[in-house]
C-alpha cells in the first residue's frame, strides 16, 4: 500500500495540509471543505495516510481533532514538515479539499508544484484537471511523477445510458441520502457496509464521489462529473458490476447532496439508477442553514422523507445523525426525539455502536438470513 500526503488552501491563501496521502490547508481540515481529508483519515484502503497538513492545527492528532479519538496520524504545518517526518517517505500528495467550485487557487498550484518537485505523485478530486494544464503536464514529466484526476469522466463513447439491467442486481439495495451536502453520507455508508460485513452479511459499497474513489472504492463513478443524460445509467452500471462481481446480499450506494437541494441534485440520479428498496437518511440536527447556501434553511428529516418517498418507490428505513456542534447528551436527546417523531430507528453512525446500523437493516429486512457465504 503506497503512503501519501494531501493538500488544500484556505481563502486567505496560507498553507496547511494532510500528509500520508492527503493534505489540507489553513484551518480547513476542521471545516466542511476538508471532507476529502476527513474521509482519508477515517478510512483508506488505497493509501496509508502518513500526515495531514493544516497550519492552524499543527501538532494535533488528526483523529483526535476529527472524531475525538487518536489515530496516530499527525497534523503538520507545511510540506517541508511533512517531508521531514521519520519513517518511510510518502509517495503521493493527495489534495484533500473539496470546495464547491472545484477550482485551485494560486497558492494551491504553488504547493502542488512543490510536491511534484519533491518527487510526489499527485491525486486530486477537483473539477479542474491538472493533466490538461500544460504547466503541470510538463512538470510531471520533468520530475517523473504521475497525476491522477479522479473526477475525470469516462470518454463520451464509453458512457452508459440506463437500460434496465438493474434488474440483474437481485439483492437488497440501500441508498444513504442526506438533507444537505457535506453531511456525512459517505462516512455512514462506509460504516454501514463495515458493520454488515462484520455481522456476517456480505455487503458492498458503491461510491458516487471522488473521496470514496480516492479511498480505494472498487465500484463507482464521480457522479457529478458525468453528463446528466448518463448519470442514472452510470449508477446502474456500477451497481450491476458490484453485484455480478461479488454477489453480495446488500449493496449500499453512497448518496450525494440532497434530493431537496437547489444545487446538488445527484440523489435523483442515484434513486433512479440504483432503484433502492430502502434509504437511510443522514441529518445534522445542529445545522440551521445549507452548508454552501447560508441564506437557505435546512430541510427537516420529515420533509426530506416525504420528498424521497414521493419521488421514488422506496422507503426510508432509518435516520442517522451527524453530531457536528453537539455534545453527547444532545445527540442522545436528538435520537430519542426523532425516533418518536418519525417512528423509525435513529442512531449516530460515528458515536454510537455499529450494531444499531445492523439492527436498522434487519428491522426493515427480516428476511435477510445469513448463510455461510453471506448470501440471501
Amino acid at each position: 500500500m503506497p503512503n501519501a500526503w494531501g493538500a488544500c488552501m484556505d481563502v486567505g491563501g496560507k498553507f496547511a495540509g494532510t500528509l500520508s496521502g492527503s493534505m489540507n490547508m489553513m484551518g480547513n481540515f476542521a471545516g466542511l471543505d476538508g471532507k476529502t481529508a476527513h474521509g482519508l483519515v477515517r478510512f483508506c484502503e488505497a493509501f496509508e495516510i502518513r500526515a495531514i497538513i493544516d497550519s492552524q492545527s499543527a501538532g494535533i492528532d488528526a483523529g483526535l481533532l476529527l472524531d475525538g479519538i487518536s489515530n496516530g496520524i499527525p497534523i503538520v504545518a507545511d510540506l517541508p514538515q511533512a517531508l521531514a517526518l521519520p519513517g518511510s517517505r510518502a509517495s503521493t500528495f493527495i489534495y484533500g479539499m473539496a470546495p464547491a467550485d472545484g477550482l485551485y487557487g494560486k497558492d494551491d498550484r504553488r504547493v502542488l508544484m512543490l510536491a511534484m518537485a519533491a518527487g510526489l505523485n499527485l491525486v486530486s478530486g477537483m473539477r479542474e484537471f491538472l493533466n490538461d494544464d500544460p504547466e503541470f503536464a510538463l512538470a510531471a514529466a520533468r520530475h517523473d511523477v504521475s497525476i491522477r484526476d479522479v473526477r475525470r469522466p469516462p470518454a463520451l463513447k464509453d458512457l452508459r445510458l440506463f437500460n434496465g439491467s438493474i434488474a440483474k442486481a437481485r439483492c437488497i439495495r440501500i441508498a444513504v441520502l442526506g438533507t444537505d451536502g457535506a453531511i456525512g453520507k459517505r462516512t455512514t455508508a462506509t460504516l454501514l457496509v463495515q458493520a454488515l460485513n462484520a455481522s456476517g452479511i456480505h455487503a458492498v459499497l458503491v461510491s458516487t464521489g471522488q473521496t470514496g474513489l480516492i479511498q480505494g472504492g472498487r465500484y463507482g463513478i464521480p457522479l457529478d462529473a458525468i453528463p446528466s443524460q448518463f448519470c442514472s445509467g452510470e449508477v446502474e452500471a456500477a451497481v450491476v458490476e458490484a453485484y455480478c462481481t461479488e454477489q453480495p446480499a446488500v449493496i449500499v450506494i453512497e448518496g450525494q447532496g440532497a434530493l431537496s437541494h437547489p444545487a446538488y441534485l445527484s440523489s435523483s440520479f442515484i434513486l433512479r439508477g440504483s432503484q433502492p428498496q430502502a434509504v437511510v437518511l443522514q441529518h445534522a440536527p445542529a445545522r440551521r442553514q445549507l452548508s454552501d447556501f447560508p441564506f437557505m434553511p435546512m430541510p427537516t428529516p420529515a420533509s426530506e422523507i416525504r420528498l424521497i418517498e414521493s419521488f421514488a418507490p422506496t422507503r426510508v428505513i432509518g435516520l442517522t445523525l451527524n453530531h457536528e456542534g453537539m455534545n453527547d447528551a444532545e445527540v442522545s436527546a436528538a435520537i430519542a426525539l426523532y425516533a418518536a417523531e418519525l417512528a423509525i430507528p435513529v442512531t449516530d453512525a460515528v458515536s454510537r455502536p455499529a450494531s444499531a446500523l445492523v439492527a436498522m437493516v434487519l428491522r426493515a429486512f427480516p428476511e435477510l438470513c445469513v448463510s455461510t457465504d453471506g448470501q440471501l
